[in-house]
């Protein structure tokens, strides 16, 4: 069993920045690949950003590429999303979650998420 704890999340002015953390006990994130989500009232969850077990490799949602980056610092088992720029329809709860096995970006391939963070960005 994984336990992931997000952080970081607020409210930001358009333009701005934002730093979420995800911090996981119960087993060593290194063994999962770790994605961060989002979602808005009456919308599915959507997927972020990816990254592989040790980070060399990442994988973004257009609509974030270039403005976020997913980071994992394994012997802190904590993964992070770094939001610059950020935009009105940034605004959700942004979920932490991990898998095991290859990459992906479906939400029902993670085995494990977080509560959430709510980030607000206003305009």
């Amino acid at each position: 069993q994984v336990q992931l704890v997000e952080s970081g999340g607020g409210l930001v002015q358009a333009g701005g920045s934002l730093r979420l953390s995800c911090a996981a006990s119960g087993r060593t994130l290194r063994s999962y690949f770790m994605g961060w989500f989002r979602q808005v009232p009456g919308k599915e969850r959507e997927f972020v950003a990816a990254i592989n077990w040790n980070g060399g490799n990442t994988y973004y949602a257009d609509s974030v590429k270039a403005r976020f980056t997913i980071s994992r610092d394994n012997a802190k088992n904590t993964v992070y999303l770094q939001m610059n720029s950020l935009k009105p329809e940034d605004t959700a709860v942004y979920y932490c979650a991990a898998k095991s096995g290859v990459w992906s970006t479906e939400v029902w391939r993670y085995n494990y998420f977080g509560q959430g963070t709510q980030v607000t960005v206003s305009s």
